[in-house]
């Protein structure tokens, strides 16, 4: 019931594929990706490991953001990117996404947004539509929201959608839906963190009884900690 990985391939792939779970797809955040090299990291891949997507940035974040460095692709409209928004660029970038997860045999979908995505009327009102649209029996949708987002929000949007929520649950709680989904970005030096067999302790008495959970480490020593930590599960 307890799935560890790491966010991004955090070491030789080889290595990586025998030693973890699961590895969320990072380079699918920030480009789009060749489907050839999507199916050489699902042919690399033993067949019962998995991959998790986390979805392209047109989908979440504004071209203001400094990561559309990366994409690689012209953009027009720019109002017509990021935050959810009911467009076509953001439409384009939601087929894209699932089709990588298809090529990859993804069960879960990752979709992060920036703290400059605040709880006002119309973006409450954008992500509630586009997983609602988006709705789909073969994938599960899971959202990290950062930023001021209250508990009472971000509960309305689960309950609405039927996704799941993405967090780092040693800075918020995890507020529920089909899976559980951590992100664990590391505490007090931030990503150079290393977690503590005190931490895996405290990570353990949040996963949610009975359900199926993803612990992902996106720390730098992200590789490490995760092994440790399947490790630690197994001496009980």
């Amino acid at each position: 019931m307890i799935k560890v990985g790491t966010c991004g391939f955090s070491a030789a792939r080889k290595r990586l594929f025998s030693s973890v779970d699961v590895v969320e797809t990072q380079k699918t955040f920030y480009t789009i990706v060749k489907e050839s090299t999507l199916e050489k990291w699902r042919e690399d891949a033993p067949f019962s490991f998995e991959f998790t997507v986390k979805a392209l940035q047109i989908i979440t974040h504004p071209p203001q953001s400094p990561t559309y460095k990366k994409l690689g692709e012209e953009i027009g409209d720019r109002s017509n990117y990021g935050f959810f928004k009911p467009t076509s660029e953001v439409d384009k970038a939601m087929e894209l996404t699932l089709n990588t997860a298809r090529i990859l045999r993804a069960k879960v979908v990752v979709l992060q947004t920036p703290a400059s995505f605040k709880p006002d009327d119309e973006n409450i009102k954008n992500v509630i539509n586009f997983f609602k649209k988006w709705r789909s029996p073969v994938f599960q949708f899971v959202w990290e929201p950062r930023g001021k987002w209250d508990e009472m929000t971000i509960r309305e949007v689960l309950e609405e959608t039927g996704i799941s929520h993405a967090v780092d649950p040693f800075k918020n709680q995890y507020l529920g839906g089909e899976i559980a989904y951590f992100r664990l970005h590391g505490r007090g030096k931030g990503y150079r963190y290393t977690y503590t067999d005190e931490d895996f302790e405290e990570l353990k008495n949040f996963i949610p009884p009975g359900k199926i959970s993803y612990v992902m480490f996106n720390n730098t020593n992200m590789f490490e900690d995760a092994v440790r930590f399947k490790e630690f599960l197994k001496r009980g």
